[in-house]
This record gives structure tokens, sequence and C-alpha cells, in this order.
């Protein structure tokens, strides 16, 4: 059916599906609700172009869609109805608000002649999203929905990357509307003035401990080659912040490790005795900053560079000697047209650094059968380098986050905003947009039990991640803290688990216990090749709290 317009007249719903397709969306991740069923029925009809994912439960789906945008750079797209459904996937909001990570929620909506009664699952969404997302619409007319779709991937890609929500009122979607489609989305790169670059040249010249600090989103690979270039070329030694080392190849020699929560103590009296401190893409908040007392502030003790793609953030807190609103791909190459500055003892300082790193990563020996470290040290050997890790929160990320090295580009998938729950959605989603690629989900066994019936949509799309759960019996980060402020007042923090191999089975995954370390390496091959979702449960010893604590040292020194 046309219209008298020449553009043919179309659903609200497949207006939106229209759109997505307009802007590359190519996977979407869902659970199905009835107050979007028009869009659901567009799907259906271009269901050989975009890849629609079912998920068991709203968090899995957010989080999923919040992986795709972190892989991508392209904002993941995560469908769910409204109400329940829609405070169900907060969690995935909240995580792409605090690690910048581009996304697009659509949410079905009560229909607008029922709006501002408190109808059957009703929710303001503007009100319930504004402080978690960088912009929360309602579309009201059917014939602005490209307008809306449109301006939704801007605003997630441009600037500090982020979250966008969009409701979607019933009556809306299934109106009609002759309208054209927008025009896809462009990605806005912001360069660097160049007199900021002559600034930022004599700083550089006149450094005698330069220190390059690198994080956020916004990256890509190429991005990632013009920033080793550079490392390189100054001979400067560089950090990535929390959750974000993959920016930099973990092995290449000028490399000094992660800037954030357990940080290397050498490292972080390095950053402070620097005299130049440029910080590329990290936003500077409380985790960073190992709450805000690794670099003083609001001014710093030593000079500081402040290079950001947000103007808002810039002098937000920390009132830098040089600040630069530039994206990421646009100051790196840049960076790398500086002319090469000569500083004595900067080859000396590059070494020392990395050295430290390495000592940091050194063997640690934790209580019971099964050693940690040595199960990451295997995992590094036998697994390709473009191998993709995810994990959640909680203690047990610690063995992954400290002991593994981050080879490439977006191996990395953790969430800054500390979740729990995030590991194997993101490895599923992992794997759903690199099918050929090793993809490795690390769980505690708090941590999987929040999103673990994910297992069935692993299996049912043959998604063949391998989860490993670090079984310790208890919600381990919590009882730690608990031990240093109320030592042996144990209370709400242990657990009683099921027979997690026997629960990988039952959702037609493969399943293995690990009770030593000697166990781990046949299991992990047998996990990898079995043909299916695989789980891989590490019991460890309820004492081995964190590679360099138990619990009862912990205790110990509390009661003293």
């Amino acid at each position: 059916m046309t219209s008298s317009s020449s553009h043919p007249v179309r659903t609200g719903g497949q207006l939106i599906v229209d759109q997505l397709l307009t802007h590359g969306a190519e996977l979407a991740f869902c659970v199905p609700g009835e107050s979007y069923l028009p869009v659901l029925d567009a799907l259906y009809t271009v269901r050989d172009r975009i890849r629609l994912i079912t998920c068991r439960h709203e968090n899995g789906a957010a989080n999923m869609a919040e992986a795709y945008g972190k892989l991508t750079g392209k904002p993941g797209i995560c469908l769910v109805t409204r109400g329940p459904g829609a405070t169900n996937a907060s969690i995935g909001v909240h995580t792409a608000f605090q690690d910048s990570t581009p996304m697009i929620l659509l949410i079905g909506q009560v229909g607008t002649d029922f709006m501002e009664r408190e109808a059957f699952q009703e929710i303001d969404y503007r009100r319930m999203f504004g402080p978690m997302s960088k912009w929360v619409a309602q579309i009201d007319r059917t014939d602005r929905i490209p307008e809306f779709i449109a301006r939704a991937y801007q605003v997630a890609t441009s600037g500090r990357m982020g979250p966008v929500v969009l409701a979607l009122p019933e009556d809306v979607l299934s109106g009609t509307a002759a309208v054209a489609d927008a025009r896809p989305w462009q990605r806005i790169d912001s360069a660097p003035p160049p007199e900021t670059l002559i600034k930022l040249s004599q700083m550089l010249e006149e450094a005698q401990r330069p220190f390059l600090l690198v994080g956020g989103s916004g990256w890509d690979a190429a991005a990632c080659k013009h920033l080793q270039r550079f490392v390189e070329t100054q001979r400067i030694a560089v950090g990535c912040e929390f959750r974000s080392q993959d920016l930099f190849d973990n092995a290449h020699p000028n490399y000094a490790g992660d800037v954030g929560i357990g940080i290397n103590p050498k490292l972080a009296e390095r950053v402070k005795a620097s005299d130049l401190l440029i910080v590329l893409g990290a936003r500077l908040g409380e985790i960073t900053t190992s709450g805000y007392g690794l670099i003083a502030g609001p001014v710093p003790a030593q000079r500081l560079v402040h290079i950001y793609p947000e103007a808002d953030e810039l002098g937000r807190f920390y009132h830098a000697d040089l600040m630069i609103n530039a994206t990421m791909p646009a100051m790196v190459r840049a960076l790398g047209a500086l002319p090469k500055f000569t500083r004595d003892g900067v080859e000396s300082q590059v070494v020392a650094a990395n050295a430290d790193y390495q000592a940091w990563q050194a063997r640690k020996e934790i209580p019971g059968k099964v050693q940690m470290w040595d199960v990451i040290q295997h995992m590094d050997r036998v697994l390709p380098p473009d191998v993709i890790v995810t994990n959640g929160a909680g203690n047990y990320t610690t063995w992954a986050h400290r002991f593994h090295r981050y080879r490439g580009f977006r191996t990395q998938l953790a969430p800054a905003s500390g979740a729990m729950g995030y590991g194997v959605p993101a490895g599923i989603s992992a794997k759903a947009l690199y099918p050929k690629r090793t993809v490795i989900s690390f769980a505690g066994d708090g941590c999987f039990l929040m999103t673990g019936q994910e297992l069935a949509t692993a299996v049912q799309y043959q998604l063949n991640v391998v989860i490993i759960v670090v079984n310790n019996n208890m919600y381990g980060t919590i009882r730690m803290h608990q031990e240093r402020e109320y030592p042996a007042r144990v209370y709400g923090t242990s657990l009683v688990n099921p027979d997690f191999c026997a629960f990988a089975t039952a959702f037609g995954a493969h399943g293995e216990l690990v009770e030593t370390t000697e166990q781990f390496g046949p299991a992990l091959e047998r996990a990898l090749n079995a043909g299916k979702p695989a789980l891989i449960e590490v019991r460890i010893d309820s004492e081995a709290i964190t590679p360099n604590a138990t619990l009862q040292s912990i205790r110990n020194a509390a009661q003293k």
C-alpha cells in the first residue's frame, strides 16, 4: 500500500524495524512482550537480515546488548516489554551508562489513550531512566519514528557514548504512516585543535617521568594500533584503566599494568611520581583514581593532560593543566604525528615499569587443591591470543583481571559498573557476534546464578561459550569486607549451591567438575571440543578469598 506522498504506508512496528535496518542493525536481543508485538511481527519479515536472540530474562538481554556495544562501538539493540520487563532490563542500562557503552533499549508502553492513569504496567520511563541514560524519550506519533530512531543512534554514539531509552506506545506501533526513512547514522569524530597539540608537545619535551593512562570507550582496532606506535615512538610506560586492559597488548614491553581496583602498589607510586600524566579516554572516576586518592584533586600534584570525547567531563573534578575534547581515533592519529622526544633515563623507566608488572603477575599460592594461578597460566598457554574473556563482579575476577594477559582490542568484556551476572550474557553475545572465536566466561557461584538461566539461550542458538564457575559457596567479596569490618560475625553471605555440572547438562550443555589443579587442563580441552556450550565448575577452598590473603588472615588482622 502506498500514499499520495509516494512513501509506503507502514505500521509503527514496520517503521521501527526498517529504521534499525537503515542504521545497520544485524543483531538484537529480546524477551518478547505483547506490548511490542507489531515490532516482533516486522522482525519476522526481515529475519534473514536481523538476527533476533530471545533470552530468558531481561537482565540477560540487556547485558547482551551492552556487550555488543562494547565489542563493536555500535549501539546494541535490546527489546523488552513494559513495566517488569523494563525494570529487569535496567541493570544493563546502568552498566552501559557507567561503562560509556552505546546501547538502545526499546520498551513497549501502554497506549497513549491510557497514559497518566497508572494503567497496567505503566511507568514514566523518563523519570525512571533519566539518571542512568543519555536520552530518554517516548515516541507519541507514528510518523516521527524515523526521526527518533536516528537521533537515538546519534546520541548513543557521540561524545561520551552511552545508552538511549525509547518507549513505544502500543497504538503508535499499530498505527500507520507514510513517511521517509532517515539516513544512516554517522560517527562523529572530534579532532584536537592545533594549538593544544603544540602545548602537549612542549609538555612532553619537558617531562622526565611521563606516564600514559588509557581507557574508556570510543576506540577501535586502528586507534589501538596508532596508540601503540605513539607509545613506542615516545618510549612511554602505559597503563590501562579498570576493565579497559584490552586497549594495549599486555605482553608489550611498555605495558605497566592496570590502574583501578587492586592496583599494583608500585604502579600506584609510579603514577603519583610522574611529572606528566597523560590521560587518554579515561573518565577519571572513583575506581580509576582509587577513591580520588591516586591523583590529588581537584588540582593534581603532577602536570595533567586530560583527553576525553565529552567536554562536560573535562574539569568535572580534576583541574588539568591541559584539557582536550577529542575522540580517540582522531586523537591518537594526531599523537602519531608528534615529533620524537629524547629524554635521559626514559628507557630504564619503561623497563622498570614493565618489570614491576611482571613481578605483580608472579605465582600466588592459595589454600586448597586448586591453584587458580596455574589455571590462568594454562589458559594463556593453550588459548588463542584473540580469545574473548568475560566476567561479572566478585573476588573471583581478580584471577582473570590480574593474571591473564589481554593481547588485543576487545578481548575483555567486563562491567566497570561492578554488576554481578554480566559474564554469562556477555559471553553469549560475543559468541553470537564472533562464532569462530573462543569465548571464555568467568563467573562466581553467586554471580553465575544471577544469569545462569541464559545457558538455555546459548544451547538454543548453538553459541558454544565455555563458562568457568569458580565456586567457594559464598558471596566472597561481601564476606571479605564483612570479616574486615565485623570479624567472625558471618551472616547473609553463605551460599548452598546446586550441582553446577548437573545444572549445565539439564540445559543440554556439557558439564565438567574440577576439584584439583591437574583436572583443569583436560576438562578445558573437553569443554572446548564438546560441540555445544560448556560449563566447568572449579571448586576452590573457601579460605582462598584473594591471591594475597585468606579469610582467616583478614579476620585475625581485624581482631587485633
